[in-house]
């Protein structure tokens, strides 16, 4: 389904939703504390706040079994200090943050998953366009959107289809996924999030020096980033997740009908029912997309 027609502020006014991995598997092994992360994050999301006060920030919480919406700025109209303390956003975000990780902690033991230790990704996403489609059909008026996902989960191969989903459709709407990868290594499906819709992928270095990052990188209107020289996406993963056993593959079957991808050859297909040949024509997909990718 097209997007609805845009009508927008000024150049530099933004729509950021944020989808902040809050994995306690990921975060009890982490070298850095998730209340140091989340200290760089607040001040982060703060200042986008400052920078115009037509801007509106919007966080999804993406837990290991489940997401959920955390803080919406246009929410709340008094953007000032509650008592002369705490700002009202780390106020209501770090209330809503605990509430949301002990329901998540819950749902872990009620229902693990088991052997995956990636956060519900797909689902955070799907949040922030459903999210991003309601403001563009809602008022005459709305800023620049864009979706910044801070991960450091692995990421989880059963979800492949629905992230790439989530991806194409943030492309057709003219959303960029701007990426922040604190993880050991380096995140496929946000790497190809950020090479096909636009926007920027980094990997901090100096994890002590992570407000810096982002203020310096993500925190730039759309319009202001035409005059930044901002990190490029070198050496993007290209690999896909086979659809039998969910596995990341670098050659594979792939259906001609429904573009289903098999790590082993099928007699059928497990998704459309297509009937295939007897003699099985193995694809290189990445190899193909590598030879397309523009040089940087």
């Amino acid at each position: 389904m097209a997007s609805a027609p845009s009508k927008l502020y000024a150049d530099d006014v933004s729509l950021l939703v944020v989808l902040l991995d809050t994995n306690p598997f990921f975060w009890s092994t982490y070298s850095l504390p998730f209340s140091k992360f989340l200290s760089h994050v607040l001040a982060f999301l703060n200042s986008i706040l400052v920078l115009n006060q037509l801007n509106e920030v919007v966080v999804i919480g993406t837990g290991y079994a489940s997401c959920k919406y955390l803080y919406n700025s246009s929410s709340y109209s008094n953007r000032s200090l509650e008592d002369g303390r705490m700002p009202a956003l780390c106020t209501r975000l770090l209330n809503n943050l605990e509430e949301f990780m002990i329901g998540d902690e819950q749902s872990i033991k009620e229902d693990p998953r088991g052997g995956t230790m990636s956060s519900l990704l797909s689902g955070s996403l799907s949040m922030a366009l459903c999210y991003i489609q309601k403001v563009f059909r809602s008022g005459s008026l709305h800023p620049h959107p864009r979706i910044l996902c801070l991960q450091g989960s692995p990421d989880g191969p059963e979800q492949y289809v629905a992230i790439m989903n989530s991806i194409f459709s943030a492309q057709r709407s003219m959303v960029p996924i701007d990426s922040c990868y604190i993880g050991s290594h380096n995140s496929a499906f946000l790497q190809q999030a950020s090479y096909i819709t636009g926007g920027v992928y980094l990997k901090p270095q100096q994890m002590d020096g992570l407000f810096q990052y982002l203020s310096t990188v993500f925190a730039t209107d759309l319009h202001s980033r035409t005059f930044l020289q901002l990190p490029k996406s070198v050496g993007v993963d290209f690999r896909a997740s086979c659809f039998c056993h969910k596995k990341t593959i670098d050659m594979g079957f792939v259906c001609s009908v429904c573009l289903s991808i098999f790590c082993k050859h099928h007699k059928k297909c497990s998704t459309c029912g297509s009937v295939f040949g007897e003699t099985p024509v193995a694809v290189d997909s990445v190899s193909k997309l590598k030879r397309k990718t523009p040089e940087t």
